[in-house]
């Protein structure tokens, strides 16, 4: 089932063609308004209450484990994406002699602290190459083996939507021993997460892309098993009996329940998570398999437009329904993002590749307003 368009819950000018979401999304209306009534709210400090710490930060928790099928304990709030790599990369187990196996040109928040917790244990990145037919869950699936012991893999590819099969990888990697993080920028809100199947012993996640929600803000699902593990932080709220602020100075070690423990300091706030909440229960409520039908059907005639001007995109079979890569065998011209600003077209551009990503709030006609500009420059 697909979805109407969505625009008049957006503040998008007729004239724009914003197919950037994989670049930051707008916010809806709803969302918005949200964090504008949070700003206001912070002016009064005399009207939050010590509760009001530790509510609406539960709430959004419970609305990111409801869009991914896990349970509320295993999720933590967190500020970005290597904040959250960094979880895992401080709480997984890795010896000398084992691989942390990696993609080519993976986003680097995903492969920098990798590095570094192979250059301390001793363990050895493995890069797997971009094979020429998108096919990445096969090139992964050959370099795991007895000796991997983490596989750090997104569920898509940033720079042009081809699709990895997670729940096969997973099964492997399992198989072996292994950990597998997920980096879930570029997908969860979008592209269907299912924890049951995937397992993921730490899937990443922002809201500022997929999940239309502020910047600067985040969620981790942490797998059971990690949840008692060394946070990053020594703060206070993620304390057992913290909601009592008048007993804060009976200084505990232990932690509230769960993956609460990897909470960042100062979770609570008062514009940031309103946001957050009121953009998780508008993706709720479209849902998430309606979502990615409804961006295929865009994606789709990207595809075909795509063939028309001779741009090489990622073919629907092997990317994901809301994003896609369309790559160029000469390049590019410097100045064609500028001259498709200046026609109100907004897209991104990685390496070689145009990267389109739309939204509910786009149209047919916006694509074909962008494969006429480009059709012009190139």
């Amino acid at each position: 089932m697909t979805l109407p368009n969505q625009r008049s819950l957006f503040d998008i000018p007729d004239e724009i063609a914003y197919l950037n979401c994989s670049y930051m999304s707008p916010l809806p209306r709803a969302s918005r308004e949200a964090g504008q009534a949070g700003v206001v709210r912070k002016s009064e400090p005399w009207k939050i209450s010590a509760q009001d710490f530790f509510s609406e930060s539960e709430t959004a928790r419970g609305l990111f484990a409801e869009l991914i099928g896990g349970d509320v304990d295993g999720v933590a709030i967190v500020p970005s994406a290597s904040y959250g790599v960094g979880l895992a990369a401080a709480n997984l187990p890795i010896t000398s002699g084992q691989t942390i196996v990696l993609l080519e040109d993976q986003f680097p928040s995903n492969v920098y602290p990798w590095r570094d917790l192979a250059a301390r244990s001793g363990a050895t990145i493995v890069t797997v190459s971009r094979p020429p037919d998108y096919d990445w869950t096969t090139a992964i699936l050959a370099h795991i083996d007895e000796r991997t012991g983490i596989v750090a893999v997104p569920h898509c590819h940033w720079t042009d939507g081809s699709l990895i099969d997670l729940a096969r990888i997973g099964e492997r990697v399992r198989a072996v021993g292994a950990a597998l993080v997920v980096d879930g920028a570029q997908s969860v809100g979008a592209h269907p997460f299912s924890v049951a199947e995937i397992q993921p012993d730490f899937l990443v996640a922002v809201t500022y892309k997929w999940l239309l929600g502020p910047y600067s803000l985040g969620f981790v699902y942490v797998a059971p098993r990690w949840r008692e593990g060394v946070p990053l932080e020594s703060n206070w709220i993620t304390r057992e009996q913290s909601e009592d602020f008048n007993g804060l100075v009976n200084y505990r070690d232990s932690f509230q329940p769960g993956a609460r423990r990897y909470d960042m300091g100062e979770r609570s706030n008062f514009a940031l998570m309103p946001i957050a909440v009121a953009s998780l229960r508008q993706l709720l409520a479209w849902r998430v398999e309606e979502i990615a039908a409804t961006l295929r059907e865009l994606t789709t005639h990207i595809e075909e437009g795509a063939h028309r001007v001779g741009l090489d995109p990622v073919p629907g079979e092997r990317r994901v329904g809301h994003l896609i890569g369309l790559r160029s065998s000469v390049a590019l011209p410097p100045d064609l993002s500028k001259h498709l600003a200046a026609e109100g077209i907004y897209v991104s551009f990685r390496g070689n590749a145009i990267r389109v990503s739309p939204h509910l709030y786009n149209t047919h006609d916006e694509v074909d307003r962008l494969f006429a500009a480009l059709t012009r420059a190139l």
